[in-house]
């Protein structure tokens, strides 16, 4: 018997009109194959590092990926009891989280079945089975600009939102990781020849957003692009489809996204540049669900789980057939 899974979504206060979805579907017992919300039948072609020619699949494995949460690890009771966060989520029988519903590799929602999936949703999902023994999450919408707030006000548990780790960010708020890696990626047009590396981003209109890394390490890099801030991805993404910008520069995670979402309409100019950027899972400031977390991490890594999530959330998407080194959690 598959247990009922509710997720509801609630959106930021910044902006964003509330909306609910209540779902009820079997964990590992989808009954439709196809999974992401912008999902074309059929593939798209991708390339890993061995290959040029590798078909891929531009959509999720539904059933995969809910049997993977559904089959993750439970924490056992004196793990609980031992954290004053994971306690808390216990108690109110539900794990509410920022995040996004965008982002096409990380976190996606699937208007068909009302479900939400990706790398990120996936860690929550495994999590909140971890605490619950259920996926019960409740999403809020974040941008880069409020990640930290939500936190601060107590309006969520923890921040799934490839959320780089920073000393800046250490400041105002707490992570559990990292889990995931990544560099910063340039974004243009399918057709634009002119812009084949970062030292081509001179003199050029080039798109970032507010509140990630991006600013800072396009000025280093790129000291005379003409920086234009957005505050969404997919605002970003509309500029450069318009013309209004050159190109785009966010972590190539939410690059690799977006060529798998519209396949064809851009390409990647050059390689992946910047320091290696470690994705946390934000918690409130000084927080003992760190340690709870990172345990929970651990597990995950150990046991297969992060693999396999990585695997079908991603390297089965992308056609990269090199899974990334597992992250040092407490690093």
């Amino acid at each position: 018997m598959s247990k009922n899974l509710s997720q509801q979504v609630v959106l930021d206060r910044r902006g964003f009109v509330a909306a609910t979805f209540a779902t009820v579907a079997g964990l590992g017992l989808a009954g439709c194959s196809d999974t992401s919300a912008e999902a074309d039948k059929g593939s798209a072609t991708g390339s890993s590092k061995d290959s040029e020619d590798t078909e891929v699949s531009a959509t999720l494995d539904a059933k995969a990926f809910d049997k993977l949460v559904n089959d993750g690890p439970k924490a056992d009771d004196d793990a609980i009891a031992a954290s004053t966060w994971a306690t808390a989520v216990k108690d109110a029988g539900v794990f509410k989280i920022g995040g996004v519903q965008t982002s096409t590799l990380f976190s996606l929602l699937n208007e068909k079945d009302g479900q939400t999936r990706g790398f990120d949703a996936g860690i929550a999902q495994l999590l909140s089975n971890y605490i619950l023994g259920e996926n019960k999450v409740e999403i809020t919408q974040v941008t880069s600009d409020t990640r930290e707030s939500v936190l601060q006000n107590g309006q969520v548990d923890a921040v799934f939102a490839t959320y780089t780790i920073t000393d800046e960010r250490k400041k105002l708020v707490s992570f559990a990781g990292p889990y995931y890696y990544t560099q910063q990626a340039i974004l243009v047009l399918a057709d634009n020849d002119d812009i084949k590396s970062v030292d081509d981003l001179a003199d050029k209109n080039v798109a970032v957003q507010s509140g990630s890394n991006g600013p800072a390490i396009l000025e280093e890099f790129a000291p005379k692009a003409s920086q234009q801030e957005f505050k969404t991805d997919e605002e970003a993404r509309q500029a450069l489809q318009q013309g209004r910008v050159d190109a785009y520069v966010i972590d190539n995670n939410m690059q690799q996204s977006a060529l798998v979402r519209e396949p064809g309409k851009y390409k990647i100019a050059g390689k992946p540049f910047g320091s290696k950027e470690p994705y946390g899972i934000g918690l409130p400031l000084d927080s003992d669900g760190v340690a709870f977390v990172n345990d929970f991490l651990k597990k995950i890594e150990d046991d297969g789980t992060w693999t396999k999530l990585w695997q079908i959330c991603i390297g089965d998407r992308t056609g990269d057939t090199n899974v990334p080194e597992l992250p040092e959690i407490g690093a």
